[in-house]
């Protein structure tokens, strides 16, 4: 018998009840009665004894007992009840419902009821119960309840999960839910969809206005509320608030490499954490039936996220670039839950097999390569550093995202299986970057670094870029590689013509045509331009010359045609190369391989196998799962 991975041990460490004080605007279901409410200490230290401390956020007043920020906040404890919720539903648990009743008590006490910001929802708690809507440093909005936020659409998260479990088993709390639900969605309407429609200019980009915080990744986690509100027969408000908040949202896919972007005010900003949007517009998709909805979520999954796997795994910044090499359970499980809802939407086995790569993250498929979730202790380490060390504490919010994988891998013995085999990196062959000032300059080119690096809606990779004259030149040393790569030139696009750049024996690109800049916070974006040709195999230099004009050249990202990353008992291969491929894997481990093709799309593209070496066809575009 296969034991269980989901182990909410140390998110009960986290638990706590409080009993608030009187506070106006504030309540909650039966507060008259059970005064206690549920909440979740927001970060854990980790003790060289062994164990954890609980702690706050803020600075620490002893004299006062309380955190400059608090000790429990309102992000977590929407995602501590979804995370209750599902291992209630998922194994009949009865403490799990418990901690999911009272972590709903405790998330609705933080919601305001009265006045203008009645919907709202106050960010921070105290120890004590007293609530902190100004903390230091200030959160945006601040007061917290005074605008829309990541935690009001983490709010309708939870609530909408929360009412479509307990509308069957407690009628009573479930209409309580579902009042305070509609409660945030009147505030979702006044506050960003009275903007639906609208759109506004990002650096030549026409993008929605009308996205909480101009969030694609906070509205996303407002949809995964709406669905399930919707699927348990929300009022028709929150269904239109669900097609309008999804709307937007696919509006922003497209990005680089396919991607849907999570910042309506950056073309060039990504991050794995967080980015649920594929998940969002899968499950909206279904629940609205609008295909439209899901083609975007297709491309993310079909050909951006098998690159990111091959390439970083699910790294906290490309700016374009990958800037920030940073990884933690939020973005982890974002990958997860993203495949997972395409998969069910499009009914691709081949995004479900993604998925259980993905999950290997926390199985030692990282930089690190350490477990980062333990299953004797349920708790989930808060993350991997750039430099490949692992940050041992254990906080609300990785805890969460690591069992919510943990949920799915244990739903599906079949993906818990590949999880296992996606578990620590023998090799990674993907897309790598060479700094543009590295190379060896001749002519009019210079080294410019700037103030800071990040422009207000990107960064420099580096700190540092280059300005490309006429005529000056650039030659850069790189790796030797096996097959031929893919060339991104990562420019800062302005509008107008730009400056016009050679690479040698591969063609020109320009660093023109970005567009108006509209209310984007610098004049240019820096955007990754496809250089025309491929570098061959076995080249350890690129020259570039600059043609006319000016450019400003970030980074290249050189891309093999076919990434691979490596595990110990299993092989992903993502193509970019525009037609089918014939590569020969060996797949770690005993005993036979199986590997399956996949296209683009999802779609079952063959299916081969073998001991030791094998012979696979990787379609054009698409991705190979061998394990």
């Amino acid at each position: 018998m296969t034991t269980s991975l989901t182990n909410v041990d140390h998110l009960d460490f986290l638990s706590a009840t409080v009993a608030p004080p009187a506070q106006a605007g504030h309540t909650t279901y039966r507060l008259d009665r059970e005064p206690s409410v549920g909440v979740v200490w927001v970060y854990a230290d980790d003790l060289p004894g062994g164990g954890y401390r609980r702690v706050g956020g803020g600075a620490y007043d002893a004299a006062t007992g309380t955190y400059g920020q608090g000790a429990y906040d309102a992000d977590d404890i929407s995602r501590a009840a979804v995370v209750y919720l599902r291992h209630w539903r998922q194994f009949g648990d009865r403490h799990s419902r418990e901690q999911a009743y009272q972590q709903l008590r405790g998330l609705t006490y933080l919601q305001t009821v009265s006045g203008p910001h009645a919907g709202n929802v106050v960010l921070w708690m105290q120890p004590d119960g007293t609530l902190n809507p100004s903390p230091v440093p200030v959160e945006t909005p601040d007061p917290s309840d005074s605008g829309p936020s990541y935690w009001l659409a983490r709010t309708i998260w939870a609530l909408g999960e929360g009412y479509a479990a307990f509308r069957g088993a407690d009628p009573g709390f479930a209409g309580f839910l579902r009042s305070r639900l509609d409660l945030a969605v009147a505030a979702l309407d006044r506050q960003v969809l009275v903007r639906y429609g609208e759109h506004q200019i990002v650096d030549g980009a026409r993008v929605p206005a009308w996205l909480i915080v101009d969030g694609a990744d906070a509205s996303s986690e407002a949809i995964l509320g709406l669905t399930a509100y919707v699927r348990a027969g929300g009022p028709p408000a929150a269904r239109t608030a669900l097609a309008r908040l999804a709307a937007g949202v696919a509006e922003m896919g497209g990005g680089p490499g396919s991607s849907v972007l999570p910042w309506a005010l950056s073309r060039s900003v990504w991050h794995a954490w967080g980015a649920q949007m594929p998940s969002a517009l899968a499950e909206a998709a279904t629940a609205l039936h609008d295909d439209r909805l899901l083609r975007p979520a297709v491309a993310d999954a079909g050909t951006f996220t098998p690159g990111l796997l091959t390439a970083t795994g699910p790294i906290n910044g490309l700016l374009p670039a990958p800037v920030d090499r940073s990884q933690i359970a939020y973005g982890a499980d974002a990958r997860v839950q993203s495949l997972l809802s395409v998969s069910r939407a499009t009914g691709s086995d081949g995004f479900r097999q993604l998925a259980g790569v993905a999950a290997g993250w926390f199985l030692g498929q990282n930089p690190a390569g350490a477990r980062m979730y333990d299953p004797a202790t349920g708790a989930t380490s808060d993350g991997v550093n750039g430099d490949g060390t692992v940050n041992r504490n254990s906080g609300a919010e990785s805890t969460i995202h690591g069992l919510l994988t943990m949920l799915a891998l244990d739903a599906d013995r079949n993906l818990a299986a590949l999880a296992r085999a996606a578990g620590p990196v023998v090799s990674r062959d993907g897309s790598r970057a060479v700094e543009a000032e590295s190379g060896q300059l001749s002519g009019p080119v210079t080294v410019v670094t700037p103030p800071s690096a990040w422009t207000g809606e990107s960064q420099w990779s580096g700190g540092a870029h280059l300005r490309v004259e006429a005529a000056g030149r650039v030659t850069w040393t790189v790796p030797a590689a096996g097959q031929p790569r893919r060339v991104d030139a990562v420019l800062n696009r302005v509008p107008g013509p730009g400056g016009v750049t050679a690479f040698d024996m591969l063609g020109r690109v320009s660093s023109g045509g970005g567009g108006a800049q509209g209310v984007s916070a610098a004049p240019g974006a820096l955007l990754p331009v496809r250089v025309p040709g491929t570098v061959a195999a076995g080249t350890g230099s690129i020259t570039a010359t600059g043609v006319r004009g000016t450019s400003d050249l970030d980074v290249l990202l050189l891309t093999p045609l076919v990434s691979s990353l490596v595990t110990d008992r299993a092989v992903l291969l993502s193509s970019v190369a525009g037609t089918t491929r014939h590569l020969t894997i060996d797949v770690p481990g005993d005993g036979a391989a199986v590997a399956r093709a996949y296209d683009a799309h999802g779609r079952p593209a063959g299916v081969t196998g073998g001991r030791g070496a094998f012979p696979v066809e990787v379609p054009a575009g698409g991705f190979v799962v061998a394990a």
